[in-house]
């Protein structure tokens, strides 16, 4: 199967949200290369880009998954070669 790496970029504004955000991400951790996370106390949020080398389907279906809860905001980009 063909994979791809691609960048997820996550907004939390929403701290409540972070059990259902870090549920999903234990479902996918198999795709993980790694993950970093930033608290901004100052503005009451956190930022986390996840790396993941997995299909175009597996990408889509987390960043589905995660765009959906409530207080998250997420944007994918994928690199251009599937090597």
């Amino acid at each position: 199967m063909d994979t791809r790496i691609a960048l997820i970029g996550i907004i939390v504004e929403d701290m409540n949200s972070t059990d259902k955000l870090n549920n999903i991400l234990h479902e996918y951790s198999q795709y993980m290369i790694g993950r970093m996370g930033i608290p901004y106390r100052e503005k009451g949020i956190s930022i986390i880009s996840i790396v993941v080398d997995a299909s175009n389907d597996v990408i889509s279906s987390l960043s589905g998954k995660l765009g959906m809860v409530p207080g998250i905001n997420v944007k994918t980009m994928y690199s251009k070669t599937g090597k």
